[in-house]
C-alpha cells in the first residue's frame, strides 16, 4: 500500500538560489502526482528532499508518518530502503547484467523474500526477462529504462520517485515507459511522485502540481481520458 507524503512550509536555498519557497503539499496514499514545471523549478529539489537526499532548511517533511527531517542516520538509511528512485539518466552498472543491476540495491541486505525470484519477476513484468543476461551497453535507451524500473521495484517500495524519467528517450519510449510506470505502481499499490515537463505524460496522473521559482502555482486533479483508460488497460 502506498504511503502519504505531506510538506508544510518547506524551504531549501543552494548558494544564492532558492529552489524551494515554502511549499506544501499533500499526496494521498497510492495516488500518482505529476510535478510540473521549467527548470528550476523546484521539481527535483522537491524529489530530493522527500527521498531524503537532501534536507530541508525549514519545514517538515512527514512521510507515512515519520518526519524524515528528524530521522538519526540509520533511520535515514532504513527509510531510504522504502523508496523507489527512478531517473532521467539510468545509472546502470555497465560492468553488471540486466539482472545483476535489478538485484544491487537488495544484495547486501536481508530480505523475506527471493531475490531472484522477485528479479526475475520484475524483469518479466517491463519485458525483458529473455535479456537478463545481458549488459546494459546492449539495450537500447527505453529497455535500459525499463531495466531501472525494475531496479527501483525490487524491494516492493510504497513510494516511487521519478525524476524526469523519459527525459532522455523519444515520445513513444517515454509514453511506453510512463504507461509502465501507472501500470505497475497500480498493480503495486505505490504512491508515485513524478517530475516532468511533457504535459502528455503527466495526463496519465491522478493530479498535476505545476511549480515555478520554486512555488507551488497550481494543483490541479485530473479524471483520466479514455486513451489513457485504454493504453493502461492493453499493459495490464
Amino acid at each position: 500500500m502506498g504511503v502519504e507524503v505531506s510538506l508544510r512550509s518547506v524551504t531549501r536555498k543552494y548558494a544564492s538560489a532558492m529552489a524551494l519557497d515554502e511549499v506544501s503539499l499533500d499526496v494521498e496514499p497510492g495516488s500518482a502526482v505529476a510535478l510540473m514545471g521549467p527548470s528550476g523549478a523546484g521539481k527535483s529539489t522537491l524529489l530530493h528532499l522527500v527521498g531524503a537526499m537532501d534536507p530541508p532548511d525549514a519545514g517538515e517533511i512527514v512521510v507515512d508518518g515519520e518526519r524524515v527531517h528528524d530521522l538519526s542516520r540509520r533511520g535515514l538509511d532504513r527509510y531510504r530502503r522504502r523508496i523507489g528512485f527512478v531517473f532521467q539518466r539510468f545509472h546502470l552498472l555497465p560492468a553488471l547484467s540486466v539482472l545483476d543491476n535489478v538485484l544491487a540495491p537488495v544484495l547486501p541486505r536481508r530480505v523475506d523474500f527471493d531475490r531472484r525470484a522477485r528479479a526475475m519477476e520484475l524483469l518479466e513484468a517491463v519485458g525483458l526477462a529473455d535479456r537478463a543476461s545481458a549488459l546494459p551497453s546492449r539495450l537500447s535507451g527505453g529497455q535500459q529504462q525499463r531495466v531501472a524500473i525494475a531496479r527501483a521495484l525490487i524491494a516492493r517500495p510504497p513510494l516511487l520517485l521519478a525524476d524526469e524519467p523519459t527525459g532522455n528517450l523519444d515520445s513513444a519510449t517515454g509514453h511506453e515507459i510512463v504507461d509502465l510506470l501507472l501500470t505497475l505502481r497500480e498493480e503495486h499499490g505505490m504512491t508515485m511522485l513524478m517530475a516532468t515537463h511533457n504535459p502528455e505524460l503527466a495526463a496519465v496522473c491522478d493530479r498535476v502540481v505545476r511549480m515555478k521559482d520554486g512555488k507551488v502555482v497550481s494543483d490541479e486533479r485530473l479524471t483520466p481520458s479514455q486513451d489513457v483508460l485504454d493504453r493502461i488497460g492493453r499493459l495490464g
